[in-house]
This record gives structure tokens, C-alpha cells and sequence, in this order.
């Protein structure tokens, strides 16, 4: 391709709408151009980067079996009424009508669709087990849109589902899919881990894991144990617990203490001179419209889809101040276990808090020498906050370190969730009819350019991996007027062409500076640039992010760019 004639409008500086490094040289790369917010257009170069990740996936998905096929974006209310989630997906799903007044949704994922079609298509254990996939565009109506490709309202999503006559067969295409997960994250250069993880909306029956993609400026933590492989989004990360409940012992009864305007943790530690860790901190939370309590130590903090899932809920958040007030008769900040008329919900390291400091459900007071099971009912016990770094690993003797995360991947055992309520059922060999076992595989497609570019870039701009890069060779002739550069170049051009190698050749009639920079930007994993030496049949090569270039000859360019994308 030649640059003169490729769109690809680079930018100096980047708009100031974009705060992360993958936005920004997105859209200073020419990659792509926002149409509305979290809706982007994908010029030329980012769509050769999104052909190539979506082809690695095809390859990848085909190699264990999987059939692609392509379902409608556009899907019937209905569908979503029968699964019982079109209540449940919240605000995110984009509902329309047509002209007839029949109420549609604008997929964000496909499990509907493709239930009903197996329950309209398959009817015997014949035809299982089976994998069907696609690459589509997804639309979810995200709040605040941020973070460019990461955070969108209108998205490439690959989703796979397959069906399975039961659990050990499902066990063995689950296998095979997070086998062919690793497989594509791994072409397409990403540094990652595989963590175990909630299967939220989607919901599910069995094991779910995320593939998330290390970055800083991840919107999930990542719990990874220093000493083996466990990992887990900090949604499902739990510890190691060997405690009981503290016994009472001789400690005097509840004692009210004065704490005028002190609401928070940091401040009761202060005024009392405690350790946050011997504070039972209460919180009220609505569960399906229901108040609950919840009670964790001080120096910890309610893991929401813990508690949730132990609810059986399908919507929690913390209630408001109207709320508080209404079941505590103090202001947010004074809540405690202590004669409160709620159900209590404690976590297993509140519950063995030998004495501790809790609110007094009066404003302005808390009360000291709270003893769990002794002056509250130990009601639920279990684990219901986030575990913390240096917090000791469930399986080894190890501890917790932080990462941030972006999610790239996630795969579910969905059960029987779908097909019971959809009614996609089989004949197996008895005759006898069972409902189909399904599993769930997502990759975010367009999510893997911003993952990609945070983990490989530098000043200049974008490093991309040789597999997903928009070229492999970037040919620069330093002044395309020398007719012996020129000259030089185009047989450099196509003979790399007739190779097989994806050129790109910077014909246009630009300072030498703005060419390198704007090839920087970029990211093309070589470059060859053919300047003053060219009259004697030498070019200069480097790869992109090397600061040395190596001068060879003509004759040998073609071994060395080949010896290089192979390395």
C-alpha cells in the first residue's frame, strides 16, 4: 500500500477527551474517529489490526471444531422475557419498537438467539456434542462511555456457545475452548492471566473464568497468589479461614461512647485511638428491594457479588439515607449490629472480633465492647468482603499481590439456564428427552487493540506484535523526488510484496522527521529506509522500538525481514 493514498489522518496531540495511553494513539495513529460516544468508526489501519485479531480467532475456534455462523443484532423482547433477563439487564440494553409496536433489544450478547435455534434445530443426542460462534457487533448503552475501545456503547464481541448432552462432555468442550483461548492471546501478544470469576449477568451453572490482560489502567483487580497458580477477579478471590467464632469471655457490656460527627473509619480510628481492624463496620443494603445488614471488619470492605450470590439477589446496592435512618434511627455512619431488627449478615472475620467499636444506631454515639454472638446473633456467617494484598492464598502458603486487569476473555458452564427456560431439549438414546447443557465464550475482539496497545507502546507511539499489525515492513525512501531512491524502494516494494510480506511504502513528499515520527506512531514492526546509500544498493533496518539500525544490501533484504517476522 502506498502511504500517499492510504487514509490514515495522524495527529500530534491527542484530543482531550482521551485519558488512557490506548485511546490516545488510537486516535493519533489514524486507527479510528468517534462518530458519538462510545460509538467509534474504524479507518483502514485499525480494521487491517481488527481482520487480523478476528482471523486468529477464526483459525483458533475452527481447530477444535467450532462452526462460525452469523445472528441478528436485532432480537425479539420475547426472547429475553422467556429467559427472565430482559427485567434484569438493567438500563445497559438498548430496547427499541418497530413500526408495528413489537419491542426489540439491540444485542449485547446472543444467548437467547442461539438457544432458540438449537431448540427449533437439534433434537438428538446425535447431533451433539456442537460449538457455533460468531464475531458481530454487540451494543450495550453504557452509562459514561470512557476509555475509548474498552468502554463502548458498540463493540466487536466473538461469542461461541456449545451444547452438550451432559456434564463430562461439557467438560471436555470447555477444555478445548480455554485450551484455544490461550492459544489466540498468546498470537496476538498479550500478557495475561486466567482467573477464576463470576459469571454475573450472563449467570451459569459451573466453573467461569476471565482472561484478563495486565494494564494498569484495568477496570478489574486481579488477586494472584505469589507461590502457585491460584488467581481470581477480586469479585470471587477468597483466603484461607480456619477461625471460629470468638467465645464470650469476661468483657464488660456495650458501653456507649459520645462520637459527635464521626461517621467514617478514618476518623474513628482517630478519635478512639483503635485499629480499624477492631471496628465492626455495619452497612445497609437493599437486596430486590429488601434491607439487609451487613457487618465487616474496619480495615475491609463488602465484596458486593459475594454478597449478592449469598443472597440469591438479583440486584443489590446500598440503601440511602431515608433507608438508614428508617431501620437504624441514626444517619448513615452510626449503624450497628447491636438490637438491630434486621437480618444480619456477618463476615467470618467480623464474626470472631474478640470485643470491637460498632455505631449505637443513635446519632452521634457508638458503642465499645461489642461482642459478637454475644450481643448480636451470629445469623449468617460467611465470606462476604474483598480479600486484601497479603492476605494468605486458599490453596498454598503463599499471599496475594494486586494487578489490574482488562477483560479480554470469558468462558462459562451455563448449565441448563437457558435451554430449560427456552425449552431446547434432545432425545437421548433411551428415547427419554433432557434439555441440552450449554456453555458460554466470550472474547471482547475490538477490546484486544486496546489491550494490545497499552501493553506495547512507547513514547513514539504503538509496538504492535508482528502477527495483528496493520503492515509488517514500513519503507521509507527519504526524499521520493531522488529518482535512485525512488527507484530503489519500488523494487524493495514489490519484491517484499511477491514474498508475501505486507508493505507499506511512505511515498508522500515529507521532511524525513515527520516520516520517521509518524512510523513511530504507528508501530510497524520494521522498518526500511532507503536513503543516501542507496546508490551503492544499501537500505537501512531496524525493528520499531530498537534505537540501532543495521545497513544491509539489496540482495539480502528479503532473508533478513523474513529471518526477523519469524523470530
Amino acid at each position: 500500500m502506498l502511504q500517499s493514498k492510504l487514509l490514515i489522518p495522524t495527529l500530534r496531540d491527542a484530543p482531550s477527551e482521551a485519558d488512557v495511553v490506548s485511546h490516545q494513539l488510537m486516535l493519533r495513529a489514524g486507527l479510528i474517529r468517534p462518530l458519538a460516544a462510545g460509538i467509534y468508526t474504524y479507518l483502514p489501519l485499525g480494521w487491517r489490526v481488527l481482520r487480523k485479531v478476528s482471523s486468529i480467532i477464526r483459525e483458533e475456534m475452527d481447530r477444535i471444531g467450532a462452526q462460525e455462523m452469523l445472528m441478528p443484532a436485532m432480537q425479539p423482547a420475547e426472547l429475553w422475557q422467556q429467559s427472565g433477563r430482559y427485567s434484569l439487564y438493567g438500563p445497559e440494553l438498548v430496547r427499541l419498537y418497530d413500526r408495528h409496536n413489537r419491542e426489540f433489544a439491540l444485542g449485547p450478547t446472543h444467548e437467547e438467539v442461539i438457544t432458540s435455534l438449537i431448540r427449533d434445530e437439534v433434537n438428538s443426542y446425535r447431533k451433539l456434542p456442537m460449538i457455533l460462534y460468531q464475531i458481530q457487533t454487540k451494543f450495550r448503552d453504557e452509562r459514561r462511555p470512557r476509555y475509548g475501545l474498552l468502554r463502548g456503547r458498540e463493540f466487536m464481541m466473538k461469542d461461541a456457545y456449545s451444547f452438550d448432552a451432559d456434564w463430562e462432555s461439557l467438560d471436555e468442550t470447555y477444555r478445548n475452548v480455554y485450551y484455544a483461548y490461550t492459544r489466540i492471546f498468546d498470537r496476538c501478544g498479550l500478557t495475561y492471566r486466567v482467573v477464576e470469576a463470576d459469571a454475573g449477568t450472563i449467570g451459569g451453572e459451573g466453573e467461569t473464568h476471565e482472561f484478563m490482560a495486565l494494564a494498569d489502567i484495568g477496570e478489574d483487580t486481579v488477586a494472584v497468589c505469589a507461590n502457585c497458580s491460584y488467581s481470581a477477579n477480586l469479585e470471587t478471590a477468597y483466603t484461607r479461614h480456619g477461625a471460629s467464632p470468638a467465645e464470650a469471655r469476661t468483657v464488660p457490656k456495650p458501653e456507649k461512647i459520645h462520637t459527635p460527627g464521626v461517621r467514617t473509619i478514618d476518623q474513628l480510628t482517630a478519635s478512639l485511638d483503635i485499629e480499624a481492624g477492631h471496628i465492626l463496620k455495619t452497612l445497609i443494603y437493599m437486596a430486590d428491594g429488601r434491607p439487609v445488614a451487613v457487618i465487616v471488619r474496619g480495615d475491609h470492605e463488602v465484596n458486593e457479588t459475594k454478597l449478592k450470590n449469598a443472597l440469591r439477589a438479583n440486584h443489590i446496592e446500598l440503601a440511602n439515607e431515608e433507608i438508614v435512618r428508617q431501620h437504624t434511627g441514626a444517619p448513615t455512619g452510626f449503624a450497628g449490629p447491636v438490637g438491630l431488627s434486621l437480618p444480619l449478615w456477618i463476615d467470618q472475620e467480623a464474626a470472631i472480633i474478640e470485643s470491637g467499636v460498632a455505631g449505637a444506631n443513635e446519632p452521634n454515639y457508638h458503642l465499645r465492647y461489642v461482642v459478637p454472638g454475644r450481643d448480636f446473633p451470629l445469623e449468617h456467617i460467611g465470606d462476604y468482603r474483598n480479600v486484601t494484598e497479603g492476605d494468605s492464598c486458599p490453596h498454598c502458603e503463599g499471599t496475594f499481590k494486586f494487578y489490574r486487569g482488562i477483560e479480554v476473555g470469558h468462558v462459562f458452564k451455563l448449565g441448563t439456564k437457558y435451554s430449560a427456560a427456552l425449552g431446547a431439549g434432545f432425545l437421548n438414546a433411551a428415547g427419554r428427552e433432557n434439555p441440552v447443557i450449554m456453555g458460554c465464550y466470550g472474547i471482547g475482539v475490538s477490546r484486544i487493540l486496546s489491550a494490545v496497545i497499552e501493553q506495547n507502546h512507547d513514547d513514539g507511539g504503538i509496538l504492535w506484535p508482528m502477527a495483528i499489525a496493520p503492515f509488517h515492513v514500513h519503507l521509507i525512501p527519504v526524499s521520493v523526488q531522488d529518482p535512485v531512491q525512488r527507484g530503489l524502494a519500488e523494487k524493495l516494494y514489490y519484491r517484499l510484496q511477491a514474498e508475501g510480506m505486507e508493505v507499506l511504502m511512505d511515498d508522500r513528499e515529507e521532511r524525513p522527521g515527520v516520516k520517521f515520527k509518524d512510523s513511530d506512531l504507528i508501530g510497524i514492526p520494521i522498518r526500511i529506509i532507503v536513503g543516501k546509500q542507496a546508490g551503492e544498493g544499501l537500505v537501512e533496518i531496524k525493528e520499531r522500538g530498537q534505537a540501532a539500525a543495521e545497513v544491509i544490501g539489496y540482495e539480502d533484504v528479503v532473508t533478513h525481514v523474513l529471518g526477523r517476522m519469524k523470530s
